[in-house]
């Protein structure tokens, strides 16, 4: 490894897409500043990675809708040269607005919409400093319809479309290329899991392994594109929600939604 190899930052790193972003950089040799939520096994990733890879890796066990802790995430970066940056740490939820807790939509808001934004503008020096960097933000094909029952959860993910797109465009004549991607249904955890099969068949068409998503999601990054739809599953549905008229497109997406939530509730 050598002394001044470029490190790649990821948020939501322990579990999921970001888990699997993390092991798949290091296939290529990139070093590695991990962030995710303290106890959830961070450090175990980050142990097998540094055997396995013989790659730096820094772990940050920090929450990012705390102020004080997307500052340490920064402070670090500024000690090591990183040139890429992943903000997938999100989270999302269905229920009915009308009873969903203040804290799970503040959470919602803070993580997806707020963190992102914040840590990108903090990281945008560090970035510039390179000859080639890449910022790739963790949307969502849920970006491109409103939802009844997953109400906030889409609109952050559209908030990641606007931002990266006109981020891109604010940088586009300098060494750092702005992308963002959306992912289809996933199966990252076992709620998840549980969430997307009570949506029905319709939820499952797009469904492509976590290691898949990640793979095509990097490589189309590194070539610098701009949106990244992994799955030509979720292709076809991206161009089919662009034609639906928006009045049926929610009413569709909605009654999916409407089905996990009322089989929860019976539950």
């Amino acid at each position: 490894m050598k002394e001044q190899s470029y490190y790649t930052a990821i948020t939501g790193a322990s579990s999921g897409l970001g888990k699997e972003f993390a092991l798949q950089c290091a296939t290529l040799k990139m070093n590695l500043i991990l962030v995710a939520l303290p106890g959830s096994g961070l450090r175990d990733v980050a142990s097998q990675l540094r055997d396995i890879y013989k790659i730096d890796v820094i772990t940050l066990e920090l929450d990012l809708t705390k102020d004080e802790d997307l500052n340490k995430i920064v402070r670090e970066a500024e000690k090591h040269p990183v040139n890429f940056l992943i903000n997938n740490a999100g989270t999302g939820g269905s229920a009915n607005f009308a009873s969903a807790s203040i804290q799970l939509i503040d959470t919602i808001l803070r993580l997806n919409v707020r963190a992102t934004t914040l840590i990108t503008r903090l990281m945008i020096p560090t970035l510039l400093q390179r000859e080639n960097s890449y910022i790739l933000n963790i949307s969502s094909l849920s970006a491109f319809s409103p939802m009844g029952f997953k109400t906030v959860y889409p609109a952050s993910k559209a908030f990641i479309y606007s931002f990266s797109m006109g981020l891109r465009e604010e940088f586009r004549h300098t060494n750092l290329s702005v992308s963002a991607s959306y992912p289809g249904p996933m199966l990252t955890n076992a709620d998840v899991t549980v969430r997307i099969i009570q949506q029905g068949y319709k939820a499952r068409l797009g469904l492509l392994p976590v290691s898949e998503i990640a793979r095509i999601v990097l490589k189309q990054t590194l070539k610098r594109k701009a949106i990244i739809i992994p799955g030509l599953m979720n292709q076809l549905n991206y161009w089919l929600m662009s034609i639906i008229p928006p009045s049926l497109k929610v009413k569709m997406i909605s009654g999916m939604i409407r089905k996990e939530v009322h089989h929860v509730q019976a539950g």
